[in-house]
């Protein structure tokens, strides 16, 4: 299915810094409760690319995703988006933030359960400002990407887990955001779909300039994306780079 082309604006800017952390530290609770799920974290992502976040459960990933998608506040530190910074702004600034720019994909799929698969996508569609006449076909592109456009008049206590993860990935691609941060997109798949669903990161990464932001734990996965941090106790121990990505 056709992409929105890219821009010559994004396409000179693939390849800039998109997210920038700068000291992000996050602890929860007090005194002696006080746990530190995040310290003396710093990187730059670069736009156009997809990056895997890897660690042991309790590494601080998903702590770190929700910092990065303005849904947490770090305890100190700052997050810049497109040079932004991000950590500073209120709360319904945070949140057009989200609907208009940054696609989320939780490890709970979030959809409604009253709704067919192509309406939890429309209707994300409608949440980030979409034209509502453009709107179908952007989101039957979406499912169909994803290899759900035969079970889109589905409601979702219909669909295995695996096809629930699918449309919340369409329902977080549809409006094509300059950044996508997923949760372990690809845990409720199979082999064979996981490849598919990281075929249409690239595919969107390639076409629109899209950055991609995941967590992973399948090492087949890591080889897929551009770059790779380790997460440990909260802490960075490596950032590496695959040269030539499989996908």
């Amino acid at each position: 299915m056709p992409v929105k082309e890219e821009t010559l604006n994004t396409a000179l800017h693939r390849g800039s810094t998109i997210l920038q952390a700068k000291g992000i530290k996050r602890v929860f609770g007090r005194g002696n409760a006080a746990v530190i799920a995040l310290a003396d974290i710093h990187f730059d992502i670069p736009a156009g690319s997809i990056v895997a976040l890897k660690g042991r459960s309790g590494s601080g990933k998903t702590t770190l995703l929700n910092i990065l998608s303005a849904l947490d506040e770090p305890t100190d530190g700052q997050v810049f988006f497109q040079g932004r910074e991000i950590t500073s702004l209120s709360v319904s600034e945070r949140n057009s933030l989200r609907r208009k720019e940054i696609g989320l994909v939780f490890q709970s799929f979030g959809l409604i359960p009253l709704m067919s698969a192509y309406e939890n996508v429309e209707f994300g569609l409608r949440i980030a400002g979409a034209k509502v006449k453009g709107n179908r076909e952007a989101a039957e592109r979406a499912l169909t990407l994803v290899g759900m456009k035969e079970r889109m008049k589905h409601r979702p206590p219909e669909l295995s887990g695996g096809e629930q993860q699918r449309v919340a990935i369409a329902r977080a691609i549809a409006h094509e955001p300059v950044l996508l941060i997923a949760d372990e997109p690809t845990a409720e798949l199979d082999s064979r779909m996981g490849l598919q669903v990281m075929r249409v990161f690239r595919e969107l990464v390639n076409r629109t300039g899209m950055t991609v932001v995941l967590t992973t734990h399948d090492p087949d996965i890591m080889e897929l994306v551009d770059h790779v941090i380790a997460l440990e106790d909260g802490r960075i121990v490596s950032f590496t780079t695959n040269e030539s990505p499989l996908v």
